[in-house]
């Protein structure tokens, strides 16, 4: 349970190997030690230097348990798996796949990998724990979207449009949660400095993971909804929102 002074006892990182989601792990550990789980892809050789980093950054205890987000039917388990020895306080949902742009519109099997793991998989686990967390009365989930999934542009839709679902549906899910004490907090970054983004050029505006750490964290902690990262974007976003397409479709974007 959240301790009197607002610090989780257990963080549970679906993901387990994401940086972003290390990131988050580590900001909330420099506040105060906790226990770790993460959920991540076997065979992942990744997986063991995220125990190891989470230990490095205070964990008191690190549990490495299998999820692998394709496999939306094993997912029940893996939840059950995490709520097995006591109740989470802080879900992080930071999994995701992208791949060349121009492919995924052109390429059927590469499309629908992409959509499952980030919209479908993230959908599944939400439902999961949401349900955990209605049950106990309280805890709080942050999900990681993209700006890209804001107003979806022609340079990478596939991708845009799975994350305006995901961003979606984590916000309605905060709204049915509220009643019964869990809160969600929806992530909206624009490209962050990780291997996930290595493969494009650095956008203006980009950050890095520990800027966004600090900024989910900070909007969990007060039960926001939405947060950007940097924050400069929801003003950026504001202004895209509302411009006719036939002007959106020529900028530089």
């Amino acid at each position: 349970m959240i301790n009197a002074v607002g610090n989780p006892q257990t963080l549970l990182l679906l993901g387990g190997t994401s940086e972003i989601g290390l990131a988050i792990v580590e900001e909330y550990l420099r506040k105060a030690p906790a226990r770790v789980i993460l959920a991540a892809l076997p065979g992942d050789p990744r997986r063991e230097d995220a125990v190891a980093q989470a230990k490095s950054a205070g964990a008191t205890q690190v549990d490495l348990i299998d999820f692998d987000a394709l496999d939306t039917a094993s997912h029940p388990a893996v939840i059950d798996k995490a709520w097995k020895d006591g109740d989470v306080d802080i879900a992080i949902v930071a999994f995701g796949l992208d791949a060349d742009a121009e492919e995924l519109w052109q390429n059927q099997s590469t499309a629908v990998r992409v959509a499952e793991v980030n919209y479908t998989a993230a959908v599944s686990v939400g439902v999961l724990v949401g349900e955990k967390m209605k049950a106990q009365g309280f805890g709080r989930i942050i999900a990681m979207s993209s700006v890209a999934g804001e107003r979806v542009k022609r340079a990478n839709f596939v991708y845009g449009s799975t994350k305006a679902g995901l961003d979606g549906f984590f916000l309605g899910l905060g709204e049915a949660l509220r009643p019964f004490g869990p809160r969600v907090t929806v992530v909206r970054p624009g490209q962050v400095r990780t291997q996930f983004s290595a493969h494009v050029d650095e956008a203006p505006l980009t950050v890095n993971k520990e800027d966004v750490a600090k900024l989910a964290v900070a909007a969990s902690d007060r039960g926001k909804e939405i947060v950007w990262a940097p924050g400069t974007f929801r003003f950026v976003m504001i202004v895209l929102r509302h411009l006719p397409r036939a002007i959106f479709r020529k900028l530089p974007i």
